[in-house]
């Protein structure tokens, strides 16, 4: 048995990992008062103090960790102190010509954030939004008659922004030369060929094989033109070289992410995480020879059969792929039970930031995420995991297809209350399940980058009936941006769904009734709109559709009731 017999245990980063965990000695790092946890019987809570908490590897619990709560100190009162779980590494540079400049070692980061006014700030990576010259396609890459004078062009990323409307990829370069009239760029493989395997499609006659031109092109240090931007030269195995173009009178402090996973959590019981900061974590897989295919939600390519799918016979089809991997989450949960997430905040991750996988009465609750490069919430598999209170906000940073809550294969899984706002696709994303809830949430500002999603998104079986079936009920929608889109969307054979008194306005198109494959059992009732849906003039068999009600004007009059009911529950500033 552990010497100490008290059940609270604190952590300083100013502690001492030899001292007793009190809070007059506290211990330096979280993962020895963890150690020191297992030592203890009954309930344990770990304080930790104000301050950065630096990882220097990922935190691991496992099946011997129960009944653990980890808060920062003061939960729940006006001493609460600020603490952050933190996988960042604060660079040291000097400036030389007006870029500040560090030799990094064999550190590898997409993300940097820069000090400014005590707050740290999302610097982009540099970049252009062109290939120069008259450029085209090749077998291997692509061939332009523009010189291309880039310093190290190994480390050089193309961005496909639209391949597909709901798909944004990214592909390295592996090497540039030159023939004296024309430069070839020779992609990354197998990258490049799976590309030109999965992006095939016609479309209203046009057809397309492969990527075509990339949309944007980061990553080298010839395209630092522009204040408040980054690169990373990998060029010299050791001694990678981080470049950043300090803004006008800015003396930068620099934090890069050096970890891919803060918190894994597996097969733990009755864990509680409170108050707290889980921030500066990367993901390093779009750099390297696979790079990132997206295609859908959070689903990427990874090698392996595609399929051909006919959207509208004859007209239209796109190839897909037959499996697709996930983004991974700096912050993991697979498996066990009750594990919960109360008023945390989630920021500056370069993946998803918490992904939940299997197990069983999961909780994530009153929580802030944002500046994310992925979504907020994941969750796959697992029953009567409940999403609650939750803010969402500027996430799909890198990663432009992602949701901000996405679900999958789960069951009895309720996301209720949320507030998800300013994101690239969807709000909310729901595959196939079974008792899905989507309650009184409110979505504004989502499909801000890419196309055909919605602020709501459906898709696949639900269900065996309409009382195990999904339930998506008294939601609002707001301000659905790209030009294509469908505010509260039910998609690709969605069944056993019942959609009812919701509000949606400010969309291209408030939902859609006819899909492929097409919509079975599925329900639209008592729902206000500011435009009717598309198909609603010929509903399918498929489609009940009544009671629902279509205001161009005094909209928000008519529902203020549902309007008052739906968002977050805490206080709204």
């Amino acid at each position: 048995m552990y010497a100490i017999n008290n059940e609270i245990l604190y952590v300083s980063p100013h502690g001492d990992d030899a001292a007793p965990g009190t809070l007059e000695r506290p211990f330096a790092t979280l993962g020895r008062a963890v150690g020191a946890a297992r030592e203890l019987t009954g309930d344990v809570v770990i304080c930790l103090r104000a301050g950065t908490h630096t990882l220097a590897a990922p935190l691991e619990l496992t099946e011997d960790d129960a009944r653990l709560t980890v808060q920062a100190h003061g939960y729940g009162t006006a001493e609460q102190e600020q603490a952050v779980i933190s996988g960042g590494r604060e660079i040291t540079g000097q400036v030389a010509g007006g870029v500040w400049t560090a030799d990094v070692g064999d550190l590898d980061t997409r993300q940097l954030y820069v000090e400014t006014g005590g707050v740290l700030r999302r610097a982009e990576r540099a970049g252009i939004d062109a290939l120069p010259g008259d450029a085209t396609r090749t077998v291997t890459g692509y061939v332009t008659d523009s010189p291309l004078d880039w310093h190290s062009p190994a480390d050089v990323e193309f961005v496909y922004r639209g391949v597909y409307p709901w798909t944004e990829a990214r592909i390295g370069v592996a090497e540039v030369t030159s023939d004296g009239e024309r430069t070839h760029v020779t992609m990354a493989q197998p990258a490049f060929a799976r590309a030109v395997e999965l992006y095939n499609f016609t479309w209203e006659e046009h057809t397309q094989e492969g990527p075509a031109l990339p949309t944007r092109i980061e990553n080298d240090a010839a395209f630092l033109t522009e204040p408040g931007t980054f690169v990373l030269d990998r060029s010299r195995p050791g001694h990678h070289v981080l470049r950043y173009l300090p803004r006008p009178g800015e003396r930068p402090r620099i934090v890069a992410p050096a970890l891919e996973t803060l918190l894994r959590v597996t097969g733990s019981r009755d864990v509680t995480f409170r108050g707290l900061t889980f921030a500066d974590a990367t993901w390093l897989r779009p750099s390297g020879p696979e790079g990132f295919l997206h295609y859908h939600g959070n689903g990427h390519y990874d090698g392996g059969p595609v399929e051909k799918v006919v959207l509208v016979e004859g007209q239209a089809w796109v190839t897909v792929p037959s499996r697709s991997a996930t983004i991974p989450a700096c912050v993991t949960v697979d498996g066990g039970a009750d594990v919960r997430f109360e008023r945390c905040r989630f920021t500056r991750l370069g993946a998803t930031a918490l992904g939940l996988t299997g197990g069983e009465r999961h909780v994530v609750r009153g929580c802030d995420f944002d500046t994310l490069s992925a979504s907020a919430v994941n969750v796959t598999g697992g029953h009567d995991t409940l999403i609650e209170d939750n803010l969402v906000q500027h996430i799909g940073l890198d990663h432009s297809g992602s949701p901000g809550i996405a679900l999958l294969g789960t069951e009895r899984c309720t996301v209720a209350h949320n507030h998800v706002r300013e994101v690239p696709h969807c709000g909310i994303v729901a595959g196939p399940g079974r008792g899905t809830r989507l309650l009184r949430n409110l979505t504004t500002g989502t499909m801000s980058v890419l196309a055909d999603g919605g602020g709501l998104y459906l898709s696949g079986p639900q269900g065996s009936s309409h009382d195990d079936g999904a339930q998506i009920r008294g939601n609002v929608v707001k301000d659905t941006r790209t030009p294509y889109n469908f505010g509260l969307y039910t998609d690709y054979g969605a069944a056993w769904v019942t959609v009812e008194e919701n509000v949606v306005t400010g969309a291209d198109s408030t939902a859609v009734l006819q899909v492929s494959p097409p919509l079975e059992n599925v329900v639209y009732r008592g729902n206000f709109w500011d435009a009717d849906p598309a198909g609603s003039d010929a509903v399918p068999a498929g489609v009940t559709y009544e009671g629902n009600t279509t205001l161009a004007e005094g909209l928000d009059a008519a529902t203020a009731e549902i309007q008052a009911r739906a968002g977050l529950l805490r206080p709204r500033g």
